[in-house]
């Protein structure tokens, strides 16, 4: 009868280490790429939150969205919207500075964009059915 022994525990070159496929050589190459690899996925995470906190923290500075500044001695900017009688707005949407009026009336919808800016009315959208 004879006994089965473990392999040896030797380190040589090209000695398989017990209870594994690889060598010792190959063992230590999968220990430093599995550190690399964590140190780049913490690196990487860390690096997304900065980019984050940093967006966050600093306001876009758009010309187009800072409001006009009034001359001396005038007030708030005024704009009159010339509305069609028996129409009624429905909606307003603002964004940046136009500002978007919905106006159903008799003679069928229409979107009206006004450039809070300049206080006029830049286009008339006619709205039709098909």
């Amino acid at each position: 009868m004879s006994v089965v022994s473990e392999p040896e525990t030797s380190t040589s070159a090209g000695t398989v280490l017990p209870g594994t496929v690889f060598t010792a050589r190959q063992m230590r190459i999968l220990k430093i790429a599995v550190i690399v690899m964590g140190v780049l996925l913490v690196g990487g995470f860390a690096f997304v939150l900065a980019a984050i906190v940093y967006q966050a923290s600093h306001t876009a500075q758009v010309r187009d969205i800072a409001p006009r500044q009034a001359a001396p001695g005038q007030g708030e900017l005024n704009i009159d919207l010339s509305v069609p009688a028996g129409s009624a707005v429905t909606a307003m949407a603002l964004d940046g500075n136009r500002l978007a009026v919905h106006l159903d009336g008799a003679a069928g919808p229409e979107i009206a964009i006004v450039d809070l800016a300049s206080g006029k009315v830049v286009a008339h959208v006619k709205l039709k059915p098909q």
